[in-house]
């Protein structure tokens, strides 16, 4: 015989109060081990340890949740349960209702301090100088490429990566009211005016495009003139109170950008391995016939995969160039530390620029 709605909402309550009997259960046990490492001296957050745990959970996931959600509900419930001992202070590209905020929120959960930035270098820096302890950056985007300017800033940062986080990425046009007309100026970070040129060449030709530090501060200033519109994600637009003019305008219906979390070492230590790593490098080579060649073949010889090759000026007049690179792998696997070994002494500058969890 079938259940009643009522029946089945005195079900759900009671499940309820189970499962908040085992999240406070969780978060107690998850104290002790905090108080652990504060003795210890180690440090609270390991995200290896996190993504080997929700790993775990997905592959034992036999019922209706999908493995997203359940990804999602245990990464806020690690995140409150954190937040018990302190909650981390991550720095982004700001204001609220950036594609930055979420991926920050994506990574460590809500249970943060917000430390919103005017521009990436604000990021760096409240990561090295101590306000913040991790930062949020883009780092290269499908449609795009790569943001030149975190690869430049990674460069010469005392801070290593330490996580990666992939975001399918929706633009939307938003304004004080839901129509095209009447439209002067459109408002967006650069990349994502890119992002939509297509579809602003159709639909809006005629349109001024005006480059701001950031999606979200374009729709700030959105909010503030019924003639300007934003490019910006849904969360800005009910941050700012904005209608959804015309949605999902991005050019590629796939697009995803791509970010790192960045810290210094002395804050997170390289995470260990946890079954699907991936190390970045930045290198250059002296600059004479076959040596981009010379510099791939340890990577064939012991058997380590790249899955990401990027060039950028040295910028020292001479035609140079930095490589870098993403390679499948951690550095405790013995056939990734001797590619690693014999690749440093091909190199004319080496640099490891992290090693950490490959993103899902």
């Amino acid at each position: 015989m079938a259940k009643t709605l009522l029946e089945l909402r005195v079900q759900i309550d009671a499940v309820d109060q189970e499962l908040l009997q085992l999240l406070n259960r969780r978060a107690a046990l998850a104290h002790e081990v905090g108080e652990i490492k504060k003795g210890e001296g180690s440090v609270v957050f390991r995200p290896e340890r996190e993504a080997q745990v929700i790993g775990a959970l997905q592959k034992a996931n036999s019922g209706d949740l999908k493995d997203s959600s359940v990804a999602f509900i245990w990464r806020e419930i690690m995140s409150a349960c954190r937040a018990l001992e302190a909650p981390q202070r991550v720095a982004y590209l700001g204001p609220a209702g950036t594609f930055s905020e979420e991926a920050a929120l994506r990574f460590f959960g809500s249970s943060i301090q917000h430390i919103p930035c005017n521009h990436f270098d604000d990021v760096f820096h409240a990561a090295s100088a101590g306000s913040a302890e991790f930062g949020v950056v883009p780092v290269e985007n499908s449609t795009e490429g790569v943001v030149t300017r975190s690869l430049d800033l990674l460069l010469h940062s005392p801070l290593h990566i330490v996580g990666e986080i992939s975001l399918l990425v929706r633009h939307h046009l938003l304004r004080n009211h839901d129509a095209l007309d009447g439209i002067e100026v459109v408002l967006a970070h650069p990349q994502a005016l890119a992002q939509c040129q297509q579809w602003l060449n159709t639909h809006l030709p005629q349109v001024e495009r005006r480059a701001v530090s950031s999606n979200a501060e374009g729709a700030r200033l959105a909010a503030t003139n019924p003639a300007w519109a934003a490019i910006a994600s849904e969360r800005a637009g009910s941050e700012f109170g904005l209608h959804i003019a015309s949605r999902a305008i991005q050019d590629d219906a796939f697009n995803r950008t791509r970010f790192v979390v960045v810290c210094l070492p002395s804050t997170l230590p390289a995470p260990e391995a946890s079954g699907r790593d991936c190390t970045s490098l930045v290198v250059s080579v002296p600059n004479r016939p076959g040596a981009v060649h010379d510099m791939l073949v340890p990577l064939k010889l012991h058997g380590v995969s790249m899955t990401r090759f990027e060039s950028r000026p040295a910028r020292s007049g001479q035609w140079e160039y930095f490589f870098y690179i993403d390679l499948n792998g951690h550095p405790s696997q013995p056939h990734v530390k001797a590619a690693l070994q014999d690749l440093q002494a091909l190199c004319a500058f080496y640099k490891v620029l992290g090693t950490y969890p490959m993103a899902d």
